[in-house]
């Protein structure tokens, strides 16, 4: 009988010039047999450049997640993508995601002049995504109100209420949430919600089942673990069979 071995998993942090926009490169190779997966909210922006045995190359973009994805990784399945902060997708990818929540795009497989050759090496990967994005960004200027708005949301780890933030950046509430829900198609309450919870990980994981982020109490923590992911914090502590992938990624301390 085969071992079966789980996929191999590798990250990059972007440049600090790109960190407003990029929160990570990654890799994930599957050379064993087919990997039932559940992806959980985390609040990233996903495009995903994959090749396997039947699918050469595919490139998808995937929206906002509100809730957990079972997700099978097949044999002999090879991933290079990018996670992007929510800013990305005004300055990087010029469009709204609204239409792409808990939903993907399917993207021209040359997209960004990706070839199959560039799986065979991470690092070149990641320069020239950055070499990509720079080129971007290069053509218009970020609004230094919505880049303070968003360095506040993920250095408080969504910790911060709607009016909070309103007052920070002076930009109403009733703006703010209209703004995310024509770009992202979520409200900025949602939003900070799944940040919140995507940082829960690495404590639940450690076994501290308890609340350490902004939680008013341990009911309150358990209640919006499970509504984010279908489970007690408990389980997913446990994380039978490596199911849980973005648990199973995280470095162990």
């Amino acid at each position: 009988m085969n071992k079966i071995v789980n996929p191999i998993f590798q990250s990059q942090k972007p440049e600090s010039s790109l960190s407003d926009f990029v929160e990570s490169f990654w890799m994930l190779d599957n050379s064993s047999e087919h990997k039932e997966v559940i992806l959980l909210p985390d609040g990233r922006i996903d495009l995903i450049f994959s090749q396997s045995p039947t699918e050469p190359l595919h490139v998808v973009l995937l929206g906002i997640g509100t809730h957990p994805e079972h997700v099978i990784i097949t044999e002999k399945t090879k991933i290079f993508a990018v996670s992007f902060n929510l800013l990305a997708t005004e300055y990087i990818l010029h469009q709204s995601i609204s239409e792409l929540l808990n939903s993907a795009k399917i993207l021209p497989a040359d997209f960004w002049n990706f070839n199959i050759e560039d799986f065979n090496d991470f690092k070149k990967f990641c320069e020239k995504v950055s070499f990509q994005i720079k080129k971007e960004l290069s053509t218009q200027k970020t609004d230094e109100r919505k880049l303070k708005l968003f360095n506040l949301i993920y250095s408080s780890k969504g910790s911060l209420t709607v009016k909070e933030l309103s007052e920070k950046v002076i930009w109403s509430e009733r703006q703010i949430n209209r703004y995310f829900n024509r770009q992202f198609g979520i409200s900025l309450k949602s939003y900070c919600g799944i940040l919140r919870f995507r940082a829960s990980f690495q404590h639940i994981k450690e076994g501290k089942l308890f609340p350490e982020e902004n939680f008013s109490d341990q009911s309150h923590f358990i209640r919006e673990i499970k509504k984010l992911s279908g489970f007690l914090p408990k389980e997913l502590s446990q994380n039978k069979n490596d199911r849980f992938i973005q648990f199973s990624v995280l470095p162990k301390k």
